[in-house]
């Protein structure tokens, strides 16, 4: 850059200033101050100081957002703050349970108000956008949560999301969540485009954004009318941080972001349930679609008091506005049979387009369900989708209810291996008695077995499974580690390489750990936790097939119900025959039983935060859990330690608030290795 003229340096950050202001008075103020044909003249002269000086060429420059090279594929990144998911309310009776349930935990009084933060839930994508001194540095999707896709070459093209932060205000780190959409407008136009060129229009304005925003070629993402909202941030390193939710949006909007109009501030849960009146009669009128509302409490040290459960945060929730509905004819029901034996009816319907999707099925849940509907097989149906998420039938249409119409009768077999079905006192769904002998649960016991969090045998998909039960290679999971390769070659898509591949996954897949192998069988209610919570207590599998019901309730989650599944699991001869075929074939884990007695960590409550470098979080959590602590996702006055790795950030800070140990990375290490050598 030494032999630039100074003149074109100064015009060129100019430039640069002046585009970038007038993308934000268009893109998110809708205020355009100058017509186009001025905009395309300034960016031409851009674009011809960078043609001529390439190197002056920057990630924030405008001219960046037409897209660049094509990749070969997304890469994944983890979110350093997990991007949770939201518990779901749909009517004023839960919302006003969780308001109730808000005070009780905070300890306030009936009659005091929570500031509650009312923002439109937009149907469109979730990303996480990270910023680094003022300039976007990756953008993600969301995924499961904890893990995405890499897209930062493709929202770079989105002009409502700023390259460069304005002002000089904001954190050293930011990284701020928001919806990438398709308006309608934008969509009718994206389709018009697509019908002219003779291609397949999209379905609805998500799907659009969807598929626009996971293209590996940007430059076709940037011709694809794609906005953002920005709603909440992540990750915030700076000395001062807003005290509010509703102040951080102010926030984020000074520093370029879109942030929806009709987000708004209230007080009590009373002014939540008419925001909702009044957002429910404008839905139509807006130029997006809206699935719901999204209620957070505002103030941030409360959010910090309320935490998390589970997968969601306690001091917020989505309220869904009524499913919307059609009526279609049933053509038929179909009875699937899943893998702890449950049947259950599937209605096949002519096709209906509801909510933005074309429903072809829809459940009916259990035999009491059929009875309560009353529906026959012919009938006109009303189809809701439940939450805009499941499809199912609310009722049938009796006034045309045709001639010969048949009645839904439950079947007494199972209609994959003719096993008698029958139903337990006390519960709604019923069982195929058949077992792992049950071609149908075979498959879906294979399946579970086989999957990431158990076994994890990898390359052993859902459709190879089967196949191979199709062809009756295998009959339960212990003939996994009995295929020869010359089995393998030759099915679909199953050549020599890839067959030696499986075959290596299965045998690698045979040192595994106890509280895996035990979710791994699939007993009825054992989960993760369970399962690692079971073997923390017991050490050893033949502690566990021997241990009473009365054992069994004194351990910590596990109640009458799961302890009853657990007994009747290893009670069955055929099911101990398997577990002895698969440690015959050599599968393995190291027993506890030296451990139970005195677990290092047992009643204490773990936090991790930050991105640990030298291991996964996963397998961290795992070696916290195998020495019996609990791992939380937010620090509590319970917490006994946090291990902060780089990147920590609000927790770090309450832990160090709180006065709670914190360990390095390197100190958990040491740490580790001293306790599991």
């Amino acid at each position: 850059m030494l032999n630039i003229p100074e003149l074109v340096l100064k015009r060129y950050e100019r430039l640069k200033d002046e585009l970038n202001r007038h993308n934000y008075l268009y893109y998110v103020l809708d205020d355009p101050s100058i017509p186009d044909s001025e905009y395309d003249r300034l960016m031409r002269s851009l674009q011809d100081i960078e043609g001529e000086f390439p190197e002056l060429r920057s990630a924030d420059s405008p001219s960046q957002r037409v897209g660049g090279e094509a990749l070969k594929g997304f890469s994944q990144v983890s979110h350093n703050v997990p991007m949770l998911s939201l518990d779901n309310a749909f009517s004023d009776e839960d919302m006003s349970d969780f308001d109730r349930r808000i005070k009780e935990r905070l300890k306030l009084g009936g009659s005091d108000k929570i500031a509650y933060v009312c923002e439109p839930k937009l149907d469109g994508v979730a990303v996480s956008l990270v910023y680094e001194k003022g300039l976007l540095v990756r953008g993600a999707t969301r995924g499961d949560g904890s893990v995405g896709e890499d897209i930062t070459v493709n929202v770079r093209t989105i002009n409502s999301i700023p390259l460069k932060l304005r002002g000089t205000d904001f954190p050293e780190l930011l990284e701020v969540r928001g919806e990438i959409y398709i308006s309608q407008q934008g969509f009718d136009q994206l389709n018009q485009k697509a019908l002219r060129a003779g291609d397949k229009p999209f379905v609805n304005p998500r799907n659009a954004a969807a598929g626009s925003l996971r293209q590996l070629d940007s430059k076709i993402t940037a011709t694809r009318p794609l906005e953002m909202f920005a709603y909440s941030a992540g990750q915030y390193r700076a000395q001062a941080k807003p005290d509010s939710h509703f102040k951080m949006l102010g926030n984020l909007a000074d520093w370029g972001f879109k942030i929806n109009r009709h987000i708004q501030l209230v007080e009590g849960i009373a002014a939540c349930e008419k925001y909702y009146q009044q957002l429910a009669a404008l839905r139509d009128q807006l130029d997006y679609e809206i699935d719901g509302i999204v209620y957070k409490v505002s103030d941030l040290q409360l959010q910090g008091r309320l935490g998390f459960v589970a997968k969601a945060p306690r001091w917020a929730i989505a309220r869904k506005f009524p499913a919307q509905e059609e009526m279609t004819r049933l053509l038929d029901v179909e009875f699937q049979v899943g893998r702890t034996g449950a049947v259950t009816p599937v209605a096949r319907l002519e096709p209906v387009f509801v909510g933005g999707v074309t429903v072809a099925n829809a459940t009916l849940h259990n035999a009491d369900e059929i009875a309560r509907l009353g529906i026959c097989v012919g009938d006109m149906v009303i189809v809701r989708r439940a939450g805009d998420v499941i499809p199912q039938i609310v009722k049938a249409v009796l006034e045309k209810r045709p001639v010969g119409a048949v009645p839904i009768e439950f079947p007494e077999r199972c209609p994959v291996c003719q096993s008698s079905v029958k139903r337990t006192a006390g519960e709604v769904v019923a069982r195929c008695t058949g077992g792992l002998f049950c071609g149908a649960q075979t498959k879906q016991a294979i399946k579970h077995f086989a999957s990431r969090k158990a076994m994890d045998i990898d390359g052993l998909g859902d459709k190879l499974v089967d196949l191979l039960v199709d062809q009756g290679l295998i009959y339960s999971v212990a003939d996994l580690f009995e295929l020869q390769t010359e089995q393998l070659v030759g099915l679909e898509r199953m050549a020599q390489k890839s067959a030696q591949n499986l075959l290596n996954s299965i045998a690698a897949s045979k040192q595994t750990s106890l509280p895996k192998f035990l979710f791994a069988l699939g007993i009825r209610e054992v989960g993760e936790a369970t399962g690692q919570t079971l073997a923390n207590n017991f050490g050893s599998l033949e502690s566990v097939i021997c241990a009473p019901i009365e054992e069994l309730l004194e351990v910590e989650d596990v109640g009458p119900v799961v302890a009853r599944h657990i007994v009747d699991f290893f009670n069955n001869p055929d099911n101990l025959s398997i577990i002895q075929a698969l440690r015959q074939a050599g599968v393995h884990w190291q027993n506890i039983d030296q451990t139970v007695q005195s677990l290092p960590l047992k009643g204490q409550t773990w936090v991790l935060t930050g991105t640990l470098e030298t291991m996964s979080r996963a397998e961290a959590k795992d070696r916290l859990q195998s020495m019996g602590a609990k791992v939380a996702g937010s620090v509590s006055a319970k917490t006994h330690c946090i291990v902060a790795a780089p990147g920590a950030g609000s927790k770090l800070k309450k832990a160090q608030a709180l006065a709670i140990e914190i360990l390095t990375e390197q100190q958990f290490t040491d740490f580790l290795n001293k306790e599991l050598p």
